[in-house]
């Protein structure tokens, strides 16, 4: 399976590019073949249509699941996007995100935290634990599940008729 998505990476990669995008990831799972593109900026909706055609009629060409039917589809990552490859973790440094861990950390299988660095191996993060500022060299073999997290408006205020504005903002929190 590896080997065809790397496959569908080498073909596609120069299509999205040529599109002004980038592949942000690629996966293929109970017969969805899911391509993300992006760019700086964000992505339209036209951009991710002529991509989808180009896209599509290049798979056709060049089969890379012989035999084997699948729903194309070609998308943004969205806002709260899935972390899975180092890159995406190094691209998130000085973000807060939230992991899902298989090995607890500080006695917690969850944790938001900031991610202060990543390497191939491993992302570092810092987290509020249960005496104050905490920090942990997770390996991505030891994590579940990840993802950015995205604060609509900012810091909520005290008032109790708080809500979400319009425009979205991506905090970045500071490691402290």
């Amino acid at each position: 399976m590896a080997a065809a998505l790397e496959q569908v990476r080498a073909l596609v990669a120069p299509i999205v590019e040529r599109g002004g995008a980038e592949v942000y990831d690629i996966e293929h799972e109970s017969g969805v073949l899911r391509i993300m593109v992006d760019r700086r900026g964000g992505i339209d909706v036209d951009t991710i249509g002529a991509l989808s055609r180009e896209i599509s009629a290049a798979l056709d060409e060049h089969d890379p699941f012989p035999g084997q039917r699948y729903l194309l589809e070609v998308s943004s990552p969205g806002i709260e996007r899935k972390l899975r490859l180092p890159e995406h973790f190094r691209a998130q440094i000085g973000n807060e995100v939230s992991v899902k861990v298989r090995v607890r950390v500080d006695g917690r299988r969850r944790l938001d935290a900031i991610v202060v660095d990543a390497d191939d191996e491993a992302v570092d993060v810092t987290y509020e634990g249960a005496d104050g500022r905490a920090s942990a060299r997770i390996p991505y073999d030891e994590i579940e599940s990840a993802r950015t997290i995205f604060h609509w408006g900012g810091e909520p205020s005290s008032s109790s008729g708080s809500r979400p504005t319009d425009k979205p903002t991506n905090k970045k929190a500071s490691a402290r």
